[in-house]
């Protein structure tokens, strides 16, 4: 099967764009939550603008990787090896099954993690710290699924 050279380039394009948000994730994640986040400093952080500032950050980071794998990445990943793209749970079911995610349970959760982030954010700061934890904790997940899905484009580049 011979690929068209757009799909290619928005292939290249996705890599490289993926790449920088892994790193991005990575970094913010490790500002945020290496000296540790407790629910005091979320009920703070209109008084203290640079944790407001990391909170934002990894908030927008982690649901723009997850968007940006998920919803861009994944689909043409599986159009070249020449499958159709369903739906979201069926992309990811198929991911699954080739190794490139652990659990598309897991990937429904975090997203689940990314909406209540996003909309707990002012709300509930118990419910927000939480998800920010859970969030942290999937972080290298979500990066380790970018890097599977990246090594499977770059192996298949290198064959053409």
């Amino acid at each position: 099967m011979t690929t068209a050279p757009k799909v290619w380039a928005r292939l290249e394009f996705l890599v490289r764009v993926v790449r920088k948000e892994c790193r991005h994730l990575l970094t913010t994640n490790a500002r945020l939550f290496d000296g540790g986040l407790d629910l005091e400093q979320l009920r703070r952080l209109e008084e203290t603008p640079d944790t407001a500032e990391r909170v934002e950050a990894f908030v927008g980071r982690f649901g723009r990787l997850q968007d940006t794998v998920g919803d861009k990445l994944l689909p043409l990943l599986l159009a070249l090896l020449g499958e159709k793209a369903g739906s979201a749970i069926d992309n990811l079911d198929l991911a699954e099954r080739l190794g490139w995610i652990e659990s598309t349970e897991d990937w429904m959760t975090m997203r689940n993690l990314r909406n209540q982030m996003v909309h707990e954010y002012v709300e509930d700061m118990q419910i927000f710290h939480e998800a920010l934890w859970s969030g942290h904790r999937f972080v290298s997940r979500l990066t380790g699924s970018a890097e599977n899905m990246l090594n499977e484009i770059e192996r298949r580049n290198a064959e053409r």
